[in-house]
Parts: structure tokens; sequence; C-alpha cells
């Protein structure tokens, strides 16, 4: 008989903890980029290719290669490694800064 308690203990106790996990992660978004002077939005740091407002979304508006938005643009403001507001440049005085989103 104790052996069975233990081990409906045990596994009520890994269900438990399961369910504490999911819900923790769940309920978490992708860190986000915003411009640290103005503070507008330049999309979340996901790398889900399927997000609209996804850094790795090569079609989206903060992803795409062509957007004037987007860190993934070479010649845009963002992604230029000349622009001052660039990650890609190392001496940028205006990267970037990376926020939590659930306190943005």
């Amino acid at each position: 008989m104790t052996k069975i308690t233990w081990f409906i203990n045990l596994l009520f106790s890994v269900v438990v903890l399961i369910l504490l996990f999911y819900s923790a992660v769940a309920n978490t978004s992708p860190p986000i980029l915003v411009d640290q002077q103005t503070g507008k939005y330049l999309g979340n740091l996901s790398s889900n290719p399927y997000d609209p407002n996804s850094t790795s979304n090569p079609y989206g508006q903060y992803g795409s290669k062509y957007s004037p938005d987007s860190i993934n643009n070479s010649y845009g403001q963002y992604g230029s490694e000349y622009s001052n507001d660039s990650p890609n440049n190392p001496y940028a005085t205006n990267p970037p800064v990376i926020i939590d989103s659930n306190e943005y």
C-alpha cells in the first residue's frame, strides 16, 4: 500500500511541475527591439519565421531585407553597417535596445 501511495504522490508531483513549467513558458513573449532615442518599435527577437513581427520573418516588416524598419536591410537606417542607429555598426551611438516585451 505504501508503494502505491508513494507512486501516486510522485506522479502527482510530476504532473504539477509540468503544468507549472508549461504555464510559465506559454505566457512569455520574445524580447523586442526599440530605437532608444525615439522609442520606435523595430520588431521582436523571435526565431519564428512566420511571426509577422519577427526579425526572422524574411517577408515581414521587421525581418525583410527591403523594409526600412528592418535590421536586416543593409541599406536602411537600422541595418546599415554605417548607420549610428544600427546594431550592425560596432561604433553606433544609438543602436536599438533589447527590451523584455512584458515591460513595454
